[in-house]
């Protein structure tokens, strides 16, 4: 027995199929290496989602400011830098890669980037301290989100060329799920204890996080991926904007934008349900709530809207984005109906599971629709444009609510969900491309 059949007999199991290499869209010998590269693909996803874990912006980096004597306010930028910092330079970054046949490579660089800049924050909480401490994480995480970016566009592009159509959500799906597994033991076995852990245990997070992206860089560069489509010759960033003329030619995919940009509600409304839990229940308590309800929600959920989206994504994002609306809709009108109410300590933990549940499908219908509406160069193109406008407007929906956030929590809530409800409209809207 050879040792692909073991893993050829797990991909149609998987896949649901008698015919591991039955293939669509995808080349006869990229068809061959099907099953390796599904699950190759699966293990580095996992990989980077424990790390993304270790490092969470909005628990272990936010703590290392306040413990290295940084000013607070530095903590306030690590999630739109983290976000918004890995989305604005796609427009570049794909322009660049798209003139290459094989792109791995840029997955691989992207994951060793993460890997060198987690592995350097922590040299920084050791020999640094106060607001040169917080300056190097802050600027860290600048160069960390870049590597996001490369391995964002490289990844659809991959994944487009090595995984046939049909067979792309549930590989999202089922990687979301083990990551989720994985990150939920890592997180009860780590935050599940009474006393606060000290600096040599966030230290150890991040050496574990940054080892845990070269690994998945090792991973990655074995796949066997064979040479694509490539176009353009000329400079990068003049065909970045060029590309960005898609939004005003291609109208399915400027539907596709805008959809995806009013269902950024279920995203942008997680911190403030968490703000008003705060304001209404015990911290300790419901920071260990919050970190399993995440983990769980994607365990639950991520292979259901990965095999739904396989038959149409587009009704994933429909089904996501109407239940990211109803949660935070529901939570904004309890807060307002009574504003000293304080509930059960349970509720909030419930509501953030939900909400993960509806933003995981939004994700994975987002994600596969993006790479079955499109194929070749266009597919980068696609994901570079859409990451880059995204990236922008998260800053400035971000900055929105916030400010309608000092009205109270509550009231942003309320403007999500009316967001999360014109995204599910739009949706609507969408064609069909499976």
């Amino acid at each position: 027995m050879s040792r692909r059949e073991p893993l050829d007999r797990l991909y149609a199991l998987v896949a649901n199929e008698e015919d591991a290499r039955t293939c669509r869209d995808i080349s006869e010998e990229a068809c061959r290496e099907v099953p390796g590269n599904f699950f190759k693909i699966i293990l580095a996803n996992v990989l980077t989602k424990i790390g993304d874990l270790l490092i969470n912006p909005k628990t272990v980096l936010a703590w290392l400011i306040g413990a290295v004597g940084a000013p607070g306010a530095l903590a306030g930028l690590l999630v739109p830098i983290r976000e918004s910092g890995s989305l604005i330079p796609q427009l570049a970054i794909g322009a660049w890669m798209r003139r290459h046949p094989v792109r791995k490579g840029f997955w691989v660089f992207g994951s060793v980037l993460q890997g060198a800049c987690v592995l350097a924050m922590a040299a920084a909480v050791w020999w640094l301290q106060g607001l040169v401490a917080g300056l190097a994480i802050v600027g860290l995480l600048v160069v960390f989100s870049l590597g996001r970016g490369f391995c964002s566009v490289a990844m659809k592009d991959v994944q487009g060329k090595c995984i046939p159509k049909a067979r792309r959500g549930r590989l999202t799906g089922l990687a979301s799920t083990l990551s989720g597994a994985a990150t939920l033991a890592v997180g009860v076995s780590l935050f599940g204890g009474d006393s606060e852990p000290g600096m040599l245990f966030y230290t150890v997070l991040l050496l574990a996080a940054g080892l845990a992206w070269w690994l998945a860089a090792t991973v990655f560069a074995k796949v066997d991926e064979f040479q694509g489509e490539t176009a353009g010759g000329g400079h990068a960033l003049r065909q970045a904007f060029e590309s960005l003329g898609l939004l005003v030619s291609d109208a399915p995919f400027r539907d596709f934008v805008i959809a995806r940009a009013l269902l950024m509600a279920s995203a942008l409304g997680s911190p403030f349900l968490v703000v008003l839990a705060q304001n209404r229940a015990d911290g300790a308590t419901l920071l260990g709530g919050f970190l399993v309800a995440s983990s769980l929600a994607s365990t639950v959920s991520a292979s259901v809207w990965g095999y739904m989206a396989d038959a149409s994504s587009r009704q994933v994002m429909i089904r996501g984005g109407a239940l990211a609306a109803l949660v935070c809709l529901g939570v904004a009108a309890v807060a307002l109906a009574d504003p000293a109410w304080n509930g059960l300590t349970w509720f909030y933990p419930v509501a953030f599971f939900v909400l993960s549940i509806a933003h995981s499908g939004v994700r994975i219908g987002r994600k596969t629709y993006l790479v079955d509406m499109a194929g070749g160069t266009k597919r980068t193109d696609y994901t570079a444009v859409s990451n880059t406008v995204i990236g922008v407007l998260l800053l400035v929906l971000g900055g929105v609510s916030a400010a309608v956030s000092l009205l109270g929590a509550q009231w942003a809530l309320l403007l999500l969900g009316a967001m999360g409800v014109l995204g599910t409209f739009w949706s609507w809207k969408l064609k069909e491309v499976e």
